[in-house]
């Protein structure tokens, strides 16, 4: 149990990093950043500024978990967890969809969704933990 939880909890701040890392490069750096999602064409010019928004949505996908499992709302971290995982996944769809490449569709896009659902599927599965002083108390012998 213990290692279940670990994991999930090291899952959750290596996704989390890692799409808020994106977030921040999309913000930064938009047309540098974006050949590497994995799309045939981007749009140029002033349509250009719609990539950032792709940069906010990433971003703040990478708060949302770490500001839950900062909380203890181990829970709800779930939930939120298993949701996040649609995003990748109608983007892996996307690039599919499009003629984009396969290799970033499914090695990178659809492998996030896959992890970040069995990540929300961890957290969803945890057993609540017994604060300390219930279970200490409940092995001391009762007096009669």
């Amino acid at each position: 149990m213990r290692f279940r939880r670990h994991l999930a909890t090291w899952l959750t701040v290596v996704l989390a990093l890692m799409i808020g890392y994106v977030g921040v490069s999309y913000l930064l750096d938009p047309a540098g950043t974006a050949p590497g999602f994995g799309m045939a064409s981007w749009p140029e010019g002033d349509a250009a500024a719609f990539l950032a928004t792709k940069g906010a949505r990433d971003l703040v996908t990478g708060i949302l978990p770490l500001v839950l499992l900062l909380t203890r709302q181990r829970r709800a971290l779930g939930w939120a967890m298993s949701v996040i995982a649609i995003v990748p996944l109608l983007d892996a769809l996307l690039i599919l969809s499009t003629g984009g490449s396969t290799a970033m569709a499914l090695g990178v896009h659809a492998l996030t969704a896959v992890l970040t659902l069995g990540t929300g599927v961890l957290l969803l599965t945890e057993r609540p933990r017994t604060p300390a002083s219930v279970s200490r108390a409940s092995r001391l012998p009762s007096v009669s």
